[in-house]
């Protein structure tokens, strides 16, 4: 069905509707992957707070508006709910920006005043590829709802010398191998795990781009209200708990210093993690509790070593003590 077909009729009480006409300019020629089904509206719980969010799709579209969601797989549905198109099909989000931005991925953290941008998929592309070194230079994410992609490509790595692979692609499949419904750290997993000398076959798709990706979104005209203070931020849950907390500086570099670490061992990134292991950490007193804590926790699947345990408590304790300073780029520290 055409993206940008008239909206069917609906509900008043519906939380996410097509509000204005706005576009990002050319965008309305762009057409978007078929639908397999409408997505359905979630029912509302009064646990959720009622905020209020605008969005649209990252290669152009009118704007939508969206509201109770507790955890990333709803906000999808919510947004492909004024779209007319399968949550699926949404790779992952970026704020504030409809560009294919790394540095502006939506996390497990919501700024209340934020705009949100879904990338939908695009047109496959398979390559084969030797694996000549040990490592191949990627850092790969997840969407926190099923779909694994890739969020850097070291420079003189492998992967960069690969023609057609680019940052925010999904890896779909590894060989015959499918990696959807995997988290980021067991496609690293798999493609760690592969010989080198080895050529394997790798299926990605590349995220809907328009003709203007340089281009900014026209403005919606509308002010938001009193929670575009850039002071709270709604956390994503995956139990769809969502819970609006204050903006908090010493998390923050905690957090994304956890995040460079995470990156060096498992060549991953993941905030909602790195929230989880500083959240473990922030209470324990010493090292040995903190080992401990995450060991009798979800963490343990990680397979953390004593050394790395060690690492990330050295990061929460300098955080704790104001020695951290903010890290402006940890994407590129390999």
């Amino acid at each position: 069905m055409p993206l940008f077909g008239k909206p069917k009729s609906r509900s008043k009480e519906s939380a996410s509707e097509v509000m204005s006409q706005n576009q990002i300019p050319a965008a309305a020629n762009q057409g978007s992957p078929p639908s397999q089904s409408r997505s359905q509206a979630l029912p509302h719980s009064s646990n959720q707070p009622r905020l209020v969010f605008h969005c649209q799709l990252g290669h152009g579209s009118p704007t939508g508006v969206i509201s109770g969601f507790g955890n990333v797989r709803e906000l999808y549905q919510k947004i492909a709910g004024c779209y007319d198109i399968d949550y699926t099909e949404i790779l992952f989000c970026t704020l504030n920006t409809h560009k294919l931005d790394m540095s502006h991925l939506l996390g497990g953290q919501l700024g209340l005043d934020d705009f949100i941008f879904a990338h939908i998929k695009g047109r496959p592309k398979v390559v084969d590829i030797e694996k000549t070194g040990e490592a191949l230079g990627l850092t790969i994410t997840d969407n926190g709802a099923g779909y694994a992609f890739i969020k850097v490509i070291k420079p003189g790595s492998i992967m960069a010398g690969i023609e057609g692979i680019c940052v925010g692609d999904h890896i779909e499949k590894v060989d015959d191998e499918s990696m959807v419904g995997l988290r980021h750290y067991e496609v690293a997993k798999r493609l760690k795990e592969i010989p080198k000398g080895v050529i394997f076959r790798l299926r990605v798709v590349e995220p809907l781009k328009s003709g203007f990706s340089e281009i900014g979104a026209k403005s919606t005209g509308q002010k938001k209200s009193n929670y575009g203070s850039g002071k709270e931020t709604l956390r994503l849950r995956p139990n769809g708990q969502a819970k609006v907390e204050k903006a908090d500086e010493l998390s923050s570099i905690a957090i994304d210093k956890i995040n460079a670490l995470l990156e060096s061992f498992l060549g991953i990134n993941d905030t909602e993690l790195a929230q989880s292991i500083w959240e473990t950490g922030i209470v324990a007193e010493n090292p040995s509790e903190f080992s401990t804590a995450i060991e009798n926790s979800d963490l343990s699947e990680f397979g953390f070593t004593e050394m790395f345990v060690f690492d990330l408590w050295g990061a929460i304790s300098d955080a704790k003590q104001g020695r951290l300073k903010k890290i402006q780029d940890f994407n590129e520290k390999f």
